[in-house]
């Protein structure tokens, strides 16, 4: 297995072919992201680039004394949209208005750069179409794990291969939460810190219900499989169900737990999901703490290749930004991605973990197994740990490699047991 940390740039033309004057530069967005940028670019200065404009609401308070005096503070949109600037930086986010500042800009032939994963995984094929005809370029490589260079290495790097999987950790928040959940933390806490530091926001469901994730899964999807997802067909699963006794359970089985974007392409079919998943601790999704990201991209003939790296922060994903900006002001080439319409779902053949709390009584076990062996399913093995309560006793059952719709057909069956306190809890077990 091989582990990339470095940047893969785009296909270059020759320097004297380069445009003489830099190209002029607009910042939509001056939070923590377009604010990080902008330092890159008055701090290092790098060649090509010059800031030009900034648009932000409220304006005024944004403004910063570093910034060059030439620098255009503005409130209008449309004034910087119909300005000479060559390429807008869209870091907003959302669907709206950032999409039509973006439709905008490139209809009027200049290039855009976004770290806007939504705008990308929901509207990013049209949009790259709409560039190619106005001949502009959209290029988006900070929407999916901020400065890990992700995007450009499977643009190119591993353009040769055939990628039949990709999975990894792709929402910083919810790898800060676990992880600290696995040192012994409770969920409450660890969110309320996570806000503190700025990593979750006051409503974390994007973050913790997966959403955040499911759209950047869309977008590697079509960048690694070749398939063009909606990405409301994959369905998440939050990571709130998690629970101290599910660590404490994974760690007598040899795994943690992640939340991990997983998707792969057999044949014709296409499966894809997010939540949180048992991780063997000798995969290198297991190593991964805090706010760190990891992609593993698994080809036909390649094997396995890692990228890992900080994956969230304003100026990790800063780098990402200014990394695209420096390929355009190079000549940065289009890079064409062929890819097709796909229908997605959620059917993985692999093992599972189910942690049932019951009241319990005599017999609990042996409908468990009576209703997974109706759909013809193994189990591996039953764990109980001593010292719960009879009034709420947690134990659980590991299944041998299933079926997701046959796991979920037995599950249903048992719902009208009268000893569950709460819904059994269902994780994939990556192996």
């Amino acid at each position: 297995m091989s582990e990339v940390n470095v940047s893969v740039l785009p296909q270059q033309v020759a320097p004297e072919n380069r445009k003489q004057r830099p190209l002029r530069v607009a910042l939509f967005g001056f939070g923590t992201v377009g604010s990080s940028v902008a330092r890159i670019l008055v701090d290092s200065r790098p060649e090509g680039l010059e800031l030009t404009h900034v648009f932000n609401r409220g304006v005024a308070r944004k403004r910063v004394d570093w910034a060059p005096e030439s620098v255009v503070w503005s409130e209008d949109a449309d004034a910087v949209l119909k300005s000479d600037v060559d390429v807008v930086v869209e870091l907003a986010g959302g669907l709206d208005p950032a999409g039509g500042w973006v439709r905008r800009a490139l209809d009027a032939g200049k290039s855009v750069v976004t770290a806007n994963k939504k705008l990308i995984a929901y509207q990013g094929v049209e949009l790259e179409k709409l560039a190619a005809a106005k001949g502009g370029h959209l290029k988006y490589g900070a929407a999916v794990a901020g400065g890990i260079p992700v995007i450009p290495g499977l643009e190119q790097g591993l353009s040769g291969d055939r990628i039949e999987r990709i999975e990894g950790i792709l929402n910083g928040t919810c790898n800060f939460i676990l992880s600290k959940m696995e040192a012994g933390a409770e969920y409450t806490t660890v969110l309320a810190e996570a806000q503190a530091k700025g990593y979750a926001e006051a409503d974390p469901t994007e973050d913790v219900g997966g959403f955040d994730a499911r759209a950047k899964l869309s977008i590697l999807m079509r960048l690694a499989l070749r398939v063009e997802v909606n990405p409301d067909e994959i369905v998440p699963r939050p990571i709130t169900t998690i629970t101290a006794v599910d660590f404490s359970y994974a760690r007598d089985l040899g795994c943690t737990i992640r939340q991990v974007a997983r998707a792969e392409r057999t044949g014709g079919a296409v499966a894809a999901t997010v939540g949180p998943m048992l991780v063997d601790l000798h995969s290198p999704l297991a190593w991964s703490r805090g706010t760190e990201n990891m992609v593993i991209a698994s080809g036909h003939y390649g094997g396995d290749v890692v990228f890992s790296g900080h994956g969230a922060g304003g100026q990790p994903t800063a780098v990402a930004v200014v990394s695209d900006l420096l390929a355009l002001a190079h000549g940065s080439r289009r890079v064409e991605v062929p890819s097709e319409h796909a229908v997605v779902s959620g059917e993985f053949e692999v093992p599972h973990y189910i942690r049932f709390l019951v009241k319990d009584r005599p017999g609990i076990v042996a409908e468990i197994t009576g209703a997974l062996a109706k759909e013809h399913i193994n189990i591996r093995a039953i764990v109980q740990k001593p010292g719960y309560p009879a009034d709420a006793l947690p134990f659980v059952v590991t299944v041998e490699p299933c079926k997701s719709s046959a796991l979920q057909k037995a599950l249903g069956a048992l719902r009208t047991m009268d000893c569950f306190l709460v819904e059994p809890l269902d994780l994939q077990m990556l192996e």
